[in-house]
């Protein structure tokens, strides 16, 4: 399938900035590396917010591989944030990183949020990568810390992306569509389900915003340059999600309708 390209990146004459957002869990790069880094490349990302980045044995070096590979810098997370990782192009101006581990359920896998506050065009914004738990009841609370960490970062406009274990008719899943815009769900560009790869039945990967940002499109890419299908198979085991958002001039007001 051939989609309608996304709006490139760019700073608008008002003084707002278009900006794009992928959303990307990569299994610890177990998979095809060189796929990956191609997948990544093509979709032209400003920001990219990871789920299970490598964690153990020469972790730093394999994310600065991959942030070399697509242009990219490390931002912040990795193994010091349980796996999610942050990667951002030299648009973004880094204003603060922190690595928040979330609370640990004996015999469950740790879990933590790689979070950032950046300028882009002058505008402040705060990331969140996060990778909720498979069990329901810390996955609920491991959602109301998400939305916590949000309030708590100072910020007027936000973007939240990350692998859910959840579907959009799960209880966490609608806790943050009710706050956050539900990017794929206000704009849908092409495709939404993104588990599994080889037969994508379930939506549990997803871009959140705050109302303030515009949504111009947002789901899983398709006809990228250089990029084959197969690519997109060996990659990893869940699609990636891509939003093109606009962000708000420094100073201004929000430019839509806050989120529920």
């Amino acid at each position: 399938m051939v989609l309608t390209p996304l709006p490139d990146s760019r700073t608008e004459p008002d003084g707002s900035a278009v900006i794009r957002v992928l959303g990307y869990n990569i299994r610890s790069m177990r998979d095809d590396c060189e796929a990956l880094a191609r997948v990544i490349g093509a979709c032209a990302p400003d920001l990219v917010l990871i789920q299970e980045a490598p964690r153990f044995f020469r972790w730093r070096k394999r994310a600065a591989w991959l942030a070399a590979r697509t242009g990219l810098v490390v931002l912040g997370g990795g193994a010091t944030a349980a796996g999610p990782l942050l990667l951002c192009s030299l648009r973004a101006t880094v204003e603060r990183t922190e690595d928040v581990l979330l609370p640990l359920t004996p015999g469950l896998h740790r879990r933590g949020f790689a979070t950032s506050v950046v300028r882009i065009a002058g505008t402040r914004l705060g990331l969140l990568s996060f990778h909720l738990s498979l069990r329901r009841d810390e996955r609920l609370a491991q959602t109301e810390l998400l939305l916590e960490q949000l309030d708590a970062m100072g910020v007027e406009h936000a973007i939240a992306a990350g692998d859910l274990n959840d579907v959009p008719t799960g209880v966490a899943f609608r806790r943050l569509a009710g706050r956050l815009q539900d990017c794929w769900a206000v704009r849908p560009w092409g495709a939404g389900n993104t588990f599994s790869t080889d037969r994508p039945q379930r939506r549990i990967d997803a871009v959140f915003a705050t109302g303030g940002i515009e949504v111009l499109g947002c789901g899983v890419p398709a006809g990228l340059p250089g990029v084959t299908d197969a690519d997109l198979r060996t990659a990893t085991d869940h699609l990636p999600v891509l939003a093109a958002l606009r962000v708000p001039a420094a100073g201004s007001g929000p430019r839509g309708a806050a989120a529920a």
